[in-house]
This record gives C-alpha cells, structure tokens and sequence, in this order.
C-alpha cells in the first residue's frame, strides 16, 4: 500500500500545473544592459551602488545573482576588450549578445562593420538594432514616419551584406515605433537569414497591440529578445504604460516563453526592467494618430478594454528615490523579475 501511495504522489507531482511550470528551460536569464539605466550614470564617490567601470565589471555583477549572459554595446571597444569580454564570459559561463546602431550613411558603414566584428569577437552571435523611438511622439504626420522607413530600408541594405559576411544576426527590436505590418513588411522584405526580430514583449501595448498579438507575429522571426512584463492605468489622454518586475504585471509570461522557444529553441531571454516613471501613451489625443491612417476604432476600443481590466495603480515609480535608495529600487526590480523566472518560469539559477 505504500509503495502504491508513493507511487501515486509522483504521479501527481509528475502531471502538476506547477511541476510543469517549473520545468527546466536549460537557460538562464540574460541581462539587458539599460536595466542599470540609473547605477550606470551613477557619479556619486559615497555610494553603496557605484557605477560599472566597464563590461567586465557588470558581468561579473550579474553573476553574482546566477544571470545568464549580458546584452550591450560593443561601441568605443578595441579587439583586447572584446577578447576580455569573451573570456570573462566564457569563464563564467555566459552568453554575450551585443547592441548596433544602423549606418546612418554610407560614410557610417565603417563604424557599423567595426562595431559588427567587436561584438563578434565578443562572442555575440546576435545583435540587437533599434531604428525608431516613439512614433507618436517624434512625428507629426504620417509622411514623417514613412520618410524614416524609407530610411531604416536604406540603413539596412548597406548592413546586411555585412552581418551576412561576419555571420552574425541583426535583430531589429519592435519599439514604440514599428507595428506588426510594418515590421513584417521590414523583415520579410529583406529575405535574409541574417535579418530578424528583438522580440520586446512590452513595446507595443504603446501601439494598441496586444502582447501576445505581437509575440506570436514576430516568434517565426525572432533572434532574441527584450523581456519586460508591463502594468498599465487609465489616464485623461489615454493610458500609463510602465515595466514592473516580472510576474506583477499582466503578461503570460509563461505563454510568451513558450511561442519563443517553440519558433526558436536556442532563443535568449534577456531582461529590460527598466526602473522610472510610466510612460504616457496618449491614444485620446490627435497628435497620436497624426501617423496611424490604416488603424481602426475597433484597435483603440480593444487597448482601452485592455486597460480597464488590468488597470494597476501601483505602477513603477522613481518620484522622490535619490542616489542609493534609487539604485537599491532598481537593483531590486532586476533581482525579483530573476527570482520570479527561476522560480515560476522554468529558467535555471
């Protein structure tokens, strides 16, 4: 009877909401470098969060709390840093992931092409590449921003052939700018196994889409990925939009996960929390639509229903947080969103 019961216990344990949950993902959560937007500017010399010397010191950082790897910026680097960095990740056993601008112009190409093999060299075998920032508040019409795709095509038609040559991933991040058919237009149209997506999870709620709308349009695409979950609040133009540390926001993380790694089993996780103030998303103004001609009514009333169910007046705040209560405040957000990956999300410490 009690090798029966026994067996019975892990049977359940085996077949659990909770067991299956906390399956094991072999990897661990990557670090993006502006969740230190604040420690890195941090000037301060009585500090108990002094600011990073270099890349070295933030790996060594992110170690100490079992993250899996880091993704910045190769740019003022030379080839003995980026050999440092690769030796310092592969000692520590982290992946590396880097961060480029586009060649504004063909005299810029030079700098794109150095920054592509220093990342390389790092050991990065993916880069992320912002174009825009946010579309309804750079632009005032909808020439404007057509003006700036016409640009991003041209920016990467001189960047490809060189992430093509270095074997190394472009992976081009939906910010507050490009909605899922522009970025599927962007991406399919250059047909190349080099072009891709920085899936960022939370982005495009700015947009009026849907978190999981987005991820599962990008998943067939994405290289990697900028993980944030998102709390929102109604506000008299439209809504607040803010990151909060992972799992006290409304997002299916796990769901998230899963579309990733089912499209593409060798994605990195890498967490974006980034701590300041919620952005104001002002969808009830005329300004905002100055550029969104091909969006319907029934897109705003969807985001505004969104909103009022997930409605969270705690958002993230940095109002009256200074030098190390600041720091301490945004340390803490990046330590919880890993301990709730580990813990809830199947990633490994």
């Amino acid at each position: 009877m009690l090798q029966q019961f026994s067996l019975a216990l892990g049977t359940l344990a085996l077949n659990s909401p909770l067991q299956a949950a906390l399956k094991s993902r072999g990897k661990r959560m990557g670090i993006v470098v502006f969740s230190y937007a604040h420690r890195r500017r941090n000037s301060a010399e009585q500090t108990q969060y002094p600011a990073f010397e270099d890349a070295l010191e933030l790996l060594d950082h992110i170690h100490s709390y079992d993250a899996g790897g880091l993704q910045t910026s190769a740019a003022g680097w030379d080839r003995a840093f980026a050999r440092k960095v690769r030796k310092r990740c592969e000692e520590l056993g982290l992946f590396f992931e880097g961060q480029v601008k586009l060649p504004a112009d063909e005299a810029d190409i030079e700098r794109f092409e150095n920054e592509i093999r220093l990342s390389k060299e790092a050991g990065a075998k993916v880069v992320r590449i912002a174009i825009g920032n946010r579309r309804y508040e750079d632009f005032d019409t909808a020439e404007g921003f057509e003006a700036m795709k016409d640009e991003a095509w041209k920016s990467l038609r001189w960047a490809e052939p060189i992430a093509r040559r270095h074997r190394i991933q472009i992976a081009i991040e939906n910010h507050k700018d490009w909605r899922i058919p522009d970025m599927l237009q962007l991406v399919v149209g250059m047909s190349s196994e080099y072009v891709g997506v920085c899936i960022d999870t939370g982005n495009s709620i700015s947009l009026l889409e849907h978190p999981n709308e987005t991820v599962e349009a990008f998943a067939k695409y994405a290289f990697t990925t900028h993980i944030k979950d998102m709390a929102v609040a109604p506000y008299e133009e439209g809504f607040l939009l803010s990151e909060v540390p992972v799992g006290q926001g409304f997002l299916d993380m796990k769901r998230i996960f899963d579309i990733c790694e089912k499209a593409n089993p060798d994605i990195q996780f890498n967490l974006e929390m980034i701590t300041r103030n919620p952005l104001k998303v002002p969808c009830l103004t005329d300004k905002y639509w100055a550029t969104f001609d091909e969006v319907r009514g029934h897109r705003l009333a969807k985001a505004l229903a969104m909103v009022k169910e997930n409605a969270n007046h705690q958002l993230t705040s940095i109002e009256g947080k200074e030098g190390d209560a600041l720091y301490r405040y945004e340390e803490a957000n990046v330590l919880d969103s890993v301990e709730y990956s580990e813990r809830h999300l199947g990633l490994k410490s």
